[in-house]
Parts: structure tokens; C-alpha cells; sequence
């Protein structure tokens, strides 16, 4: 009796060993930093000040705000005399351009996962893109905003969501206003994304707060929301594990644990064959 007990205990202590062991967790460092408008290279040079703090703390992923490189200027409520021409010429530059080439860089001898949002010069267009640089130097994940309020006039808005292969589980990213469609972050969840990344700029509070909440609970997800002035990361069932202090620029800092197999969560429980109306305009 003594000697079966015993074997079922190791055996219970294998199994949760085990399942441990195919936990993944990461180092997610939000920079809640607010940069200049116009001045990339001001903007670069902060970037990689708080870049270089946060990896020396341990992070593995590194993610700025919303339209960080050229300072958000797109939008016509923070730049009302905006011009398509101007902001294609000095706001935009493409994914190699110089600045971003500077950014690829620094992800790579910084060794870490680095997502910056900036405005994309594509051909004729330009897009309100985030773009995540691997530890090789390589492009994780490249995703262009899809919702906007029609308050960026000069922007193409993207029709893609893509999601990224990683060792720590498949990422996917929003922007901004992209997450008030709650859309968007099902459509990642069922693609298989583990963790939602959300660089943004515009309304945060309480409200906000809540919603991230709630993307996560409902999606099964872990999620980093990064805005200059709030900073978040959220665990699948909902938890804030970390967020800023104040609205002054700063590193938050927090792991995430992704399962090397998902359990689903709420989503196991849909009827997709109910739900036809949700695609008619």
C-alpha cells in the first residue's frame, strides 16, 4: 500500500514537473515614453537610451508606443496643418530606411525582440505600422493599423493580420484604436496568437483599462498595451501583472508565461455557425 502511494505521488510530481516544463515565460519591457513630434533622431536617441536600461534588466521583448519614431504626427488633431506632403517626405520613411535600419540594429546586438511604431512609406502609400525586430536582425512581425476613427487623413489603412512563429509561443499585434474593435483581437486568438501586442497613443484611463482586461480574458491571451502616458500587461485571464507609475517616461517591466499548449479558454465555446451577420456591412 505504502509502496503504490509512494508511486503515485512521484508520478503526480512528474506530471507537474512536466507540465511546467512546457511553460514559456518572457521579460516584456512596455516603454512608456512620449517622443518628439517631427525629430526622429531625438526620437531614435531615446529609444535606445530606454532600450539599452531595459535590457540590462533582463527584458527579451522590447516594445515602444504608437507612431514613436516620427512622434504620432499623422493624426489632424495633433498636427491640424498637416500636408500629404510633408508627412510623406520627413514623417515616413520605408521599413529599410535609415532610422529603422538603425532600430534593426540595435535589436541585434541588444539580442532582444524590439517593436517600435512608425510611420511606413509603402510605394505612393503610407501606413500606420508597428514593425518588431528579432535578436538576428531579422522582421518578426510587421502589422499596419486597420481601424482608425477617419482622423488620419493621410494614411492607407492595412487589410492584414498577421501572426508571428516565436520560441515564446505566436505574437500578433494591433494599433491603437484597433483594439475598441473586439474583432481584431478574436481574429489573432484564433489564428493562435499567445500574446497580443498593442503600441498605441490616443484615449487611456479607466476605460481603457477595463477593455484590455477584457481582450485578454475573452481571447485567452496575454497582452501588452504601450501608450505614452500607460503601460499594461495582462495575463489570459485578465490580471494586470504590471503597469506604469505615473505618466512620466518609463521602463514597465513584467513576464508573461505562454503554454506550449493553449487551453482555449472561452473560445472552445463558440458556434462560428451563428455568427454570419458579424461579416454583412
Amino acid at each position: 500500500m505504502l509502496k503504490r502511494t509512494f508511486v503515485a505521488v512521484l508520478l503526480l510530481t512528474i506530471a507537474a514537473w512536466g507540465q511546467k516544463a512546457e511553460e514559456k515565460t518572457l521579460a516584456v519591457a512596455a516603454l512608456s515614453l512620449t517622443p518628439e513630434p517631427w525629430d526622429k533622431q531625438a526620437n531614435y536617441a531615446k529609444l535606445e537610451k530606454y532600450a539599452r536600461q531595459a535590457a540590462a534588466q533582463g527584458a527579451q521583448v522590447i516594445v515602444a508606443p504608437e507612431g514613436y519614431l516620427e512622434g504620432y504626427v499623422g493624426n489632424q488633431h495633433r498636427t491640424p496643418d498637416l500636408t500629404r506632403e510633408r508627412y510623406a517626405a520627413e514623417a515616413a520613411e520605408p521599413l529599410d530606411g535609415p532610422l529603422l535600419s538603425r532600430i534593426r540594429a540595435l535589436a541585434k546586438e541588444l539580442k532582444v525582440y524590439l517593436m517600435v511604431g512608425f510611420a511606413e512609406r509603402r510605394g505612393a502609400q503610407v501606413l500606420n505600422s508597428a514593425v518588431m525586430f528579432s535578436p538576428e536582425g531579422g522582421v518578426a512581425l510587421h502589422y499596419s493599423k486597420s481601424h482608425t476613427m477617419n482622423d488620419e487623413p493621410f494614411n492607407t489603412k492595412g487589410n492584414e493580420f498577421p501572426v508571428a512563429k516565436t520560441e515564446y509561443g505566436e505574437w500578433g499585434a494591433l494599433i491603437c484604436f484597433d483594439r475598441q474593435v473586439p474583432e481584431t483581437a478574436r481574429i489573432l486568438a484564433l489564428k493562435g496568437a499567445d500574446i497580443l501586442f498593442v503600441p498605441a497613443w490616443g484615449g487611456y484611463g479607466e476605460i481603457n483599462d477595463q477593455m484590455m482586461r477584457v481582450r485578454a480574458y475573452e481571447n485567452g491571451v496575454n497582452l501588452a498595451f504601450v501608450h505614452p502616458k500607460r503601460a499594461l500587461l495582462i495575463d489570459p485571464g485578465g490580471k494586470i501583472i504590471a503597469q506604469n507609475e505615473g505618466e512620466h517616461d518609463q521602463i514597465v517591466l513584467g513576464r508573461l508565461t505562454v503554454p506550449s499548449r493553449r487551453k482555449g479558454g472561452l473560445l472552445k465555446y463558440r458556434r462560428p455557425e451563428l455568427y454570419g451577420e458579424l461579416s454583412k456591412p
